[in-house]
């Protein structure tokens, strides 16, 4: 795993916890439901807009676009415009952006195989009379 020098860095150390930290804002655009479903359809694949969108369902024409720009802008994602007419944009994981896939779609399959016990959690929760 590639890390960042911190000593060499203008920037001061990166604190998830503190407010003003910019790595919440990465944080925020990796684990949002869009983020993570956008980085796992891009694991080890190169899509187009259009078949993002059908692999995604239920996410917009303008939330797909905000997720791929804010992951592009954090070095995640790599568009690729084709000079045909009419243009051809596809889009693929860089290897920062592989690796991040990685762990997030480590969670979502983490879910898919927990969801009977969540789903389980849940009704007993509902189930109880309220506090």
């Amino acid at each position: 795993m590639e890390r960042h020098d911190a000593t060499t860095s203008p920037f001061p150390p990166p604190n998830v916890n503190a407010a003003a930290c910019p790595s919440r804002h990465v944080l925020e655009h990796v684990t949002s439901r869009w983020g993570v479903l956008v980085l796992a359809a891009l694991c080890g694949e190169t899509l187009r807009f259009s078949a993002l969108r059908r692999r995604i369902e239920g996410v917009s024409e303008k939330m797909l676009a905000q997720t791929l720009r804010a992951l592009e802008r954090d070095g995640f994602v790599r568009r690729v415009v084709h000079p045909v007419i009419p243009p051809h944009v596809e889009y693929s994981l860089t290897p920062t952006g592989r690796e991040v896939a990685e762990r997030v779609s480590a969670l979502a399959r983490w879910v898919e195989g927990h969801l009977p016990a969540v789903l389980e959690a849940q009704a007993h929760y509902d189930a109880r009379a309220p506090e």
